[in-house]
């Protein structure tokens, strides 16, 4: 039976054409962390490698962090906003089940009526939607696509859980992807491990707080949670986290070179999750990457930003002059889910 369906009109290929970022504008040293932990400086540093990260004000919201990225990628592509044809955000910390912030995003850029919607992917949220943004390119679904990566982590960081009252910050990050006459963006290598998801986790859903039944009662009455309970906010057990990330996630990095056809030789830059600084230094060890490959380290400065680190990370970067366009990246996220995604990219 032949199909009556017309094959794909897209590009042959994909690229990332510009990027863009937003790191709010206070910046919270590690000081302010220890009135509330009983830790010290040194002992944050030596664990995590972070010695501030930025936290959003009341008007530095998910949404307008967003749009000050993307203004930011869409400029430097070289696109204005109606080219925009499609609008992906990753993010945990938009608190509205409903809509989607990806459709107040693209209204408030002008960029009319493209497809918007968000992806919720932790940490591998970026290398999620950069992969179906390269789809849509390739087949034609959309030309110009805005991928963003935004959180505000501040919002959910216990400041009295030792192991993670450190770690978080806010921000957002942005790219423009869009076609390309030759391979720009290798192939994802991506998936999840479901049997760990309790490794990162928020603490509790946010139904506890919804009015419900008195149990065991017979009648309408109904109740509220009690005000003792806490605010959700995210927990990890720290060790299990680490040796997953270290161990198996340079395994997944290094798939994604040889899905490229890329070796450690050919790369001039690797730019990972910024979670953590003995993860990222382990991986360049046990990747056996060159002293000539630039490492991205923004997690000393922005802290764990999540779907937002890696372009942020990224757009660093290229502003400071330590890598240029055309250079050859490995990018790798992972976290909660715990999920992960790697491939390799010619930077914008």
């Amino acid at each position: 039976m032949t199909s009556k369906i017309k094959p794909a009109q897209g590009a042959p290929y994909a690229r990332i054409m510009g990027v863009g970022g937003y790191r709010p504008t206070r910046v919270v040293p590690n000081e302010e962390i220890l009135k509330h932990i009983d830790s010290s400086d040194e002992w944050i540093r030596s664990r995590s490698g972070i010695a501030t990260r930025h936290w959003a004000g009341p008007d530095e919201t998910v949404a307008m962090m967003s749009v000050e990225a993307a203004g930011k990628a869409i400029a430097d592509a070289g696109l204005t906003p109606e080219q925009i044809g499609a609008v992906i955000v990753s993010t945990v910390s938009h608190f509205k089940q409903t809509p989607a912030i990806a459709t107040e995003i693209a209204h408030r850029i002008g960029a009319g009526k493209p497809a918007a919607f968000d992806i919720s992917a932790g940490c591998a949220g970026f290398g999620y939607g950069l992969t179906l943004a390269k789809g849509m390119v390739t087949d034609g679904s959309a030309e110009y696509v805005l991928v963003i990566g935004v959180e505000r982590l501040s919002d959910l960081t216990d400041l009295e859980d030792r192991a993670t009252a450190f770690l978080f910050g806010d921000g957002a990050g942005a790219v423009i992807v869009g076609p390309a006459k030759e391979p720009a963006i290798g192939p994802t290598v991506w998936g999840s491990e479901g049997d760990k998801s309790e490794t990162i986790k928020q603490t509790l859903a946010w139904d506890v707080y919804r009015t419900t039944p008195v149990p065991g009662g017979d009648g309408p009455e109904e109740r509220t949670a009690p005000e003792a309970i806490r605010y959700p906010a995210i927990t990890q057990e720290g060790q299990a986290v680490f040796r997953w990330a270290v161990f198996e996630m340079a395994k997944v990095a290094q798939q994604a070179l040889d899905a490229a056809g890329v070796s450690p030789d050919d790369l001039d830059v690797f730019i990972p999750h910024q979670a953590n600084m003995r993860i990222i230094d382990s991986m360049v060890k046990t990747l056996k990457l060159p002293e000539s490959v630039t490492v991205a380290r923004d997690v000393e400065t922005t802290g764990n930003t999540s779907a937002a680190s890696i372009p942020l990370a990224m757009e660093r970067l290229l502003a400071t002059g330590q890598a240029k366009s055309g250079d050859t990246a490995l990018v790798i996220g992972f976290g909660a889910g715990l999920v992960y995604a790697a491939t390799v990219v010619t930077l914008p």
